[in-house]
């Protein structure tokens, strides 16, 4: 196979030391109900090589699970509304600082723990820090995906959740590919990211996390939502 790297991205990145390619792998459009085992083996058997790490989007793992809902099917309650008023609104993307995705918020981690999240940040943002309300609300709210004009329809006009059992996915894709590679489930975009779930050690995902830093499967309509990372 010869590795093409997406538009405006680096096929090898070095870190600490080392080289390594991260290879990404084009796959259809997933839709919600796809069997997520059978797509990425689908797209990734004929690629890996032992010793490799497959890395997959958590975005394609919460969509085939059903986990991602049209913007208009979503009726947001007043706290939602209120709520999402202070959210800040930053580069990263609009989280949740439009009423639907707040909603899905409270549905996520329930009422209590949002408005205590959000209590506590009013207060210590009136003192200059930041980024209080999603370390208290935790992951599932950090994760929530709203609407981008830049993602593939029809997810330009969707909420996507964080998936289910991201450990459990990627030790079930462990298996299905033979066992001799790394599986990671991963939030990357072009500010940074993080392993939701992986076959790896805690070391080891965070050196996935540096060697993917720079978001080699892209933010907009590249159709690559998995690669493989493997020393050059």
């Amino acid at each position: 196979m010869t590795a093409t790297p997406n538009e405006g991205k680096q096929l090898v990145r070095d870190v600490a030391g080392e080289s390594f390619q991260r290879i990404p792998i084009r796959t259809h459009v997933v839709m919600a109900g796809e069997d997520i085992i059978e797509v990425v083996t689908r797209y990734a058997r004929d690629v890996v090589q032992p010793g490799d790490t497959l890395f997959v989007t958590e975005k394609i793992v919460a969509i085939a699970q059903g986990r991602s809902y049209p913007v208009d099917s979503i009726t947001p309650r007043p706290l939602a509304r209120r709520l999402s008023r202070y959210v800040t609104k930053t580069s990263h993307g609009i989280g949740l600082g439009m009423p639907e995705t707040m909603e899905m918020a409270l549905r996520e981690c329930g009422t209590p723990r949002i408005l205590f999240a959000a209590a506590v940040a009013a207060v210590t943002k009136s003192f200059g820090r930041a980024g209080d309300f999603y370390r208290i609300a935790g992951p599932r709210a950090r994760g929530i995906d709203g609407p981008t004009h830049n993602t593939i329809p029809p997810y330009n006009t969707q909420v996507v959740l964080v998936p289910l059992r991201s450990r459990e996915v990627a030790h079930q894709l462990q298996t299905a590919l033979g066992g001799s590679i790394e599986v990671a489930i991963v939030d990357i975009n072009d500010f940074g990211g993080n392993v939701l779930g992986s076959t790896m050690s805690a070391a080891h995902e965070k050196d996935l996390v540096g060697i993917l830093a720079d978001n080699p499967l892209g933010q907009n309509h590249e159709s690559t939502p998995l690669g493989i990372v493997r020393p050059a």
